[in-house]
């Protein structure tokens, strides 16, 4: 266990073998209040800044949009996802190391024509890491990528921080980590599949790294607004561009213990001061009842 997060390992039984499930890692999420093909030029620049720093062997599989089947990534599988992005008014990519283990390398994108949905829509796009690279390389560089992805896409809102990673479509995996996601605040459950059909131009909670852009800023006072308001010690505001902003929570991503009386302070500021901006509408999921779902999203709160 690092002295900033837990090791959260549990396994899944696929016949004889075991195969990890749930863990550990960093998210790194980007909403944009814009439809598919309106960014998908952007999406795709983000896509090779995080394959040159991670490497091209982290992603290995995706799972096809329409047939669901996991198919190799290779060069053939890389011209379908670019010809996909390119041509279709919508795009839903899985890319993956393993089609059947969370090994903490993925990235997920839903793009969508936003006149066909609901107001709240936006496309979103989710890059994981895997807890190991941070110890690695060290926050600087994950901030770094983080930095670096996001000069390419036009967010709204995003962040960086410690998620419990798991597959979102499997049924009752957040029954497993109710109690841990309680004890470990700074701990995401990020799900930007289904978060992305509602969220707008809100702001998805309180992490390690908060990039904030229009409206949100705007109404906040700019950045020398949001800085009057921020005063614990560790915490920065950096420009960006003239409209986006970054909030950063100390120098490594903390997961907090509420066992141990960790409750991350400088979490709960910022917390306090996005409040009225913040997502909190989210379906309970599955282990959590409706007052358990809102007492996990206020838990910076209350």
């Amino acid at each position: 266990m690092s002295e900033h997060y837990p090791r959260v390992r549990i396994n899944k039984s696929l016949g004889e073998k075991l195969y990890p499930c749930i863990r550990e890692s960093v998210n790194i999420t980007f909403y944009m209040k814009r439809s598919h093909q309106e960014v998908v030029q952007q999406v795709m620049r983000s896509l090779e800044v995080y394959r040159r720093v991670v490497g091209p062997q982290a992603l290995r599989w995706y799972c096809d949009q329409f047939t669901t089947d996991w198919e190799e990534l290779d060069d053939k599988g890389w011209a379908h996802i670019r010809r996909e992005m390119l041509e279709d008014p919508a795009a839903h990519h899985w890319l993956s190391e393993s089609p059947s283990a969370t090994t903490g390398y993925e990235i997920i994108y839903s793009g969508r024509p936003l006149d066909a949905y609901a107001e709240g829509a936006t496309s979103g796009i989710s890059f994981m890491l895997p807890t190991e690279y941070l110890e690695e390389h060290g926050p600087g560089r994950v901030r770094e990528l983080a930095l670096e992805l996001a000069a390419e896409l036009p967010f709204n809102s995003g962040h960086t921080g410690l998620c419990f990673h798991f597959p979102a479509a499997m049924l009752g995996v957040t029954r497993r980590i109710r109690d841990l996601s309680f004890r470990y605040p700074g701990m995401d459950m990020s799900d930007v599949e289904s978060s992305s059909y509602a969220i707008g131009t809100r702001v998805d909670g309180v992490h390690w790294l908060n990039f904030l852009g229009p409206p949100v800023l705007g109404e906040l006072g700019g950045i020398a607004g949001l800085r009057a308001r921020l005063h614990s010690p560790g915490t920065t505001v950096q420009e960006l561009d003239s409209e986006r902003v970054v909030v950063t929570l100390g120098k490594w991503p903390e997961a907090g213990d509420t066992e141990q009386g960790h409750t991350l302070p400088a979490y709960r500021e910022l917390a306090r001061v996005l409040e009225p901006w913040l997502y909190l509408d989210r379906v309970h999921w599955d282990g959590f009842n409706e007052d358990g779902m809102r007492r996990w999203e206020r838990r910076f709160l209350d």
